[in-house]
Formats: C-alpha cells, structure tokens, sequence
C-alpha cells in the first residue's frame, strides 16, 4: 500500500481472532475484499440502500445493553434517542424525521460487526452511532469500510487510527492522555504503575505512557492487565501497594472497575496516599463503584455534568427530565449526544444524506456542545476537544480541577511530540 502522511486517513490493521472472524463475516455478508483500504473498498462497495424519499430517514444506535459495558454504554444509547428527540421536535434534518434502528452489541466485538453489518445492508440506515471499547471499533472499522457507510464513535481511545468511514468525536490522545500525564508531572508525580483491561485501547495506551515517561523521567514501577469482566484484584492491589508509586494509571472498562476501587479501598489505599487517574470512569461508573470507594481519585475527560454553561445546563436539564433527576450525564454520552448533531450540521451543510457527500462537507463543521465548542477536522475526522482533569467528589460527582485553556486540536498520530516518533 503506497505510503501516506499520517495525519491523512488510515486504518491500520489490527489482527486479532475478533477481527478475522469479522473479516469471514464481511466476506460473506457483502463480497468486499477484506484487504482493501478504505479508498478501495469504498470503490467496490455495494450500492447503498438508504431510503430518503419518503419523510423519514433511519440511523443506527448501535450499542452494549448487555454484558460488562452495559454499565457505559446503557446511558450512550438514551443520550443518543434524546437527540434524536431534539432534533425531530426542531424540524428533523432536511426536513425529514429520523428513525432510531436500535441494537444490543452486547459487549462482544463479533456481535458489533454483525450488527453494524446488519444496520447498514438491511435496515438501511444512514449513519450508526455507538461503540465503545476499541475491540468493538476495530471490528466494526472493515464493516463500515466495506460498504462505504458512516460510523460516528463516541469514546475516548488510543489513537493511531483515521478512517473516512469513521468520525471519533471521544478524545484522541493528545485531547486526553497526553494531558493527564502532563497534570501528573507538574504534580510531582516521578512513577507510575498501569493497570488495564486486556485488550486494545489499554494495551496501546500504556506503550504510548511509556514512551511519554521515558522522555519526561517517569518511572513505570508495573503493568498488568486483566479480562474485560474480571472481578478479582486482590493480587493485583496486593502488587500497587508494594510498588509504592506516586500514581496509579487505570485503564480498566466497564464493571471491573467497580471490584478494582472496592479492593483499593479495602487495602488501605487512597487519593491522598497513591492517586489513581482514570480515563474510562465517569459519573455513571462512580455510582455503580460507590462514591465512598473513589472519592478523591482523579479522571482524564473532556467533560463532566458539572461544567458551567449555558449549554451544559441545557443539556442537563432535557437528560434528566426525560430519564430522571437521580440519572447523570457524562463524557462518553455527551459525545454521543454531540455526534447526533455534528452529523445533522454535516448533512445539512452538504444538503444531502449520501456518505460522499457528508465527507466532502464535513471539514469545519461544528456545535456548541455541552462540553465547548467542537469543530470536525476534515483530514482525520476528529474534532477539537477542550481536556479536562476532573477530581471525584463525596455527592459522586466530577469537578474539574484543571483544563486547558482552548479546545485542543486532534492529533490522532501524535506527530507533534518526539517521543511519539516510534509508535507507528
């Protein structure tokens, strides 16, 4: 494949047994070359079949209603109907009302991409919005490649990818990592130990925070991961607590998060002794762990409920009345929310459904989200993001102790830092 400029659209591939049980499902599914790239694959992609000659037009929500991330993704999915909500009420997009296709990738990347495929060839729908883990992404990516259909991905994730078929309104790593580790630094923080899930996003994620501690004399002290779901953390714990780091890095997901703080909290360990940051814990996984057991533990985010706007308020105010006063929002439904409308502004600003269309037109489009402002980056189909360290308080929710001082332009291949050099 002819080499191109990293900032330009990519999709690395990533073999894993997800993906090449993906791969046979895509065969068989649409007759795309698994190999293309996304200029070839879209080149022999299968006719669209979205209908937008009567008043309605169909998207796709595509997200975890079971499994271990149903504690993340469950509220992804109601911010995404509120939106379509919104949007109907205020006229729709073109004039026309959106139809919510809604399914259950029940915390399995294979289960993604059937869906997704589904969505796209038989429910003919316009654009999918979900995911969440990296896993789920990356089998979802040849799916949407393949048949030259939309996905608008919501969560935060480890960079090193840019596909045309995809918009990742969640952080990239300079809107996120990059930033927590910066926060640590000016702390004081000298060592570090990792702790992640085993699979895409922390794995990555941690050979980016080496490189970035080897350059900024940060000690990595241990690493260890564990299964997507897994309960037991006492001999990992056991294994932080002798290290004696300065911090913890945590990139957990989903439910194991909530066994990880209880174990921390039951040996002894806390915020004021050995911090913990995290990048995949917001105010509806703090609920599930118990303010309790994480009170004064530190987040990486691009928002939180309490960010003081106007828009914000507004965004608030609609989440809880329609799904109820006790129900937080958070950062990856608000990216969510934020997508539904960067594709509606696109789509609009195009004057057209067509996914040729949407991409030639989406450069510079934005929204005044509840987080700030966001703008798409039409090379790497990214947007702006303003980063946020947040610090976890007794009523459960986030209060943002640092951010930066303008929303941060997406550097997906961190091509602006020299320790980066070597990740891709």
């Amino acid at each position: 494949m002819e080499a191109r400029s990293r900032r330009h659209l990519r999709s690395p591939l990533v073999v894993t047994p997800a993906l090449i049980a993906v791969v046979g499902l895509t065969l068989s599914a649409c007759g795309a070359r698994a190999g293309d790239t996304a200029e070839s694959g879209a080149a022999g992609a299968p006719a669209s079949c979205v209908d937008t000659s009567g008043d309605t037009v169909k998207i796709g929500s595509l997200n975890s209603l079971s499994g271990t991330m149903a504690i993340s993704e469950v509220t992804v999915r109601d911010s995404i109907a509120l939106a379509v909500e919104q949007i109907n009420a205020s006229g729709g997009v073109l004039g026309k009302q959106l139809q919510i296709v809604a399914e259950d990738g029940a915390s399995e990347p294979t289960i993604f991409a059937e869906k997704a495929d589904k969505m796209i060839s038989s429910d003919c729908v316009a654009a999918v919005f979900g995911g969440w883990t990296s896993s789920s992404r990356k089998a979802m990516l040849p799916v949407f490649e393949d048949n030259d259909a939309l996905l608008y991905y919501p969560v935060q994730y480890e960079g090193l990818e840019a596909s045309k078929n995809i918009f990742y309104t969640g952080a990239t790593t300079n809107q996120q990592i990059v930033p927590a580790l910066d926060y640590l630094k000016e702390k004081g923080v000298k060592s570090l130990y990792l702790v992640g899930s085993d699979y895409v996003f922390p794995q990555t994620a941690n050979r980016e925070i080496r490189a970035y501690a080897e350059a900024n004399g940060i000690e990595i002290r241990g690493e260890d991961y564990t299964p997507l779901g897994s309960t037991d953390f006492s001999t990992i714990v056991n294994k932080v607590r002798s290290a004696d780091a300065d911090a913890v890095f945590n990139t957990l997901n989903g439910d194991s998060n909530v066994a990880f703080f209880r174990e921390y909290t039951n040996a002894g360990l806390t915020a004021a002794d050995m911090p913990v940051i995290s990048v995949s814990i917001a105010e509806e996984e703090v609920a599930g762990i118990g303010a309790q057991n994480i009170a004064g533990q530190l987040t990486a985010w691009n928002y939180y409920q309490t960010v003081d706007s106007p828009e914000n308020t507004a965004f608030v105010e609609a989440y809880k009345a329609k799904y109820g006063q006790n129900k937080p929002t958070s950062d990856p439904m608000e990216a969510a929310y934020t997508s539904v409308y960067l594709w509606k502004n696109t789509v609009e600003k195009a004057g057209s459904f067509a996914v040729p269309d949407v991409q030639a037109a989406a450069d510079g489009v934005s929204f005044d989200a509840p987080e700030g402002t966001v703008v798409v980056d039409g090379d790497n189909h990214h947007i702006s993001k303003t980063a946020r360290i947040g610090e976890i308080r007794p009523d459960g929710l986030i209060y943002t102790v640092w951010e930066s001082p303008a929303p941060i332009e997406p550097d997906p291949f961190l091509e602006s830092y020299d320790w980066a050099g070597d990740l891709n």
